[in-house]
């Protein structure tokens, strides 16, 4: 469903990420874990077609972003760590805005809207405009606009990156309910906590190299740690 194949991205002599090879399949939850600047979000921006490989390739629900860019991102719901609302439509004008961008009919835009609503906990605030919601509100309509034309394919980049707990709950259980509906969700994160309770698979990546991939129970054996946070250091440590 999602695939990365020899995916390198260099600025000049600045390699921001090196000869990534890993595939996300549905119904499956994986997590890019690293630290600041290890090449998550070019790597995540490659995948969407916003950057383009120096080279290698990805792959989404089969489309290959390189030459069908417009494919790959109908298949893909995508959140950056910038969220980038309009600040003077309210939250359902919001999603109501990128429902038709979608191509969506004004049946299945209400539908759907009403829908990732309640997904979201948003009925709250939904008439209040984007610009006066608190940080955690801003988050869950903007992960709502991503998935508006409900992808097969999901990736995000830190999604709840300073979030309150209430938006961090949401945010998780709409990632559970999505693999049990069999699409593949890619996110990055270096929050080892949401990496234990999430991942299905990991892969660590460090200098926009993944070092390693497998469950969180692959990498404490590999390791011989007891916590992530220690298998995680031990694994960065000698480069």
């Amino acid at each position: 469903m999602i695939a990365f194949s020899g995916l390198t991205k260099a600025y000049g002599s600045r390699v921001a990420v090196r000869d990534l090879t890993l595939r996300v399949e549905p119904g499956e939850i994986y997590v890019l874990l690293g630290a600041n600047g290890a090449g998550k979000t070019t790597a995540l921006r490659c995948l969407a077609a916003l950057l383009t490989p120096t080279r290698g390739t990805a792959v989404v629900a089969g489309h290959d972003v390189r030459t069908e860019p417009q494919l790959a991102r109908a298949k893909l719901g995508f959140l950056s760590a910038s969220m980038g609302l309009y600040e003077r439509l309210s939250a359902r004008e919001m999603l109501e805005y990128f429902a038709g961008l979608q191509g969506l009919s004004p049946g299945q835009t209400k539908e759907r809207v009403d829908e990732l609503i309640e997904v979201f906990d948003i009925a709250e605030f939904q008439n209040r405009y984007c610009g006066r919601l608190s940080t955690g509100q801003r988050q869950r309509v903007s992960i709502a606009r991503a998935v508006i034309h409900d992808p097969p394919a999901i990736v995000m980049d830190e999604p709840t990156f300073g979030l309150d707990v209430l938006s961090g709950r949401t945010i998780y259980g709409f990632m559970h309910n999505a693999r049990m509906r069999g699409c593949a969700v890619l996110f990055s994160t270096h929050q080892l906590d949401e990496v234990e309770l999430l991942a299905d698979r990991v892969g660590v990546l460090y200098d926009g190299r993944l070092l390693v991939e497998g469950t969180v129970e692959d990498l404490l054996e590999q390791t011989g740690q007891r916590s992530l946070a220690r298998a995680f250091l031990k694994l960065v440590e000698g480069f």
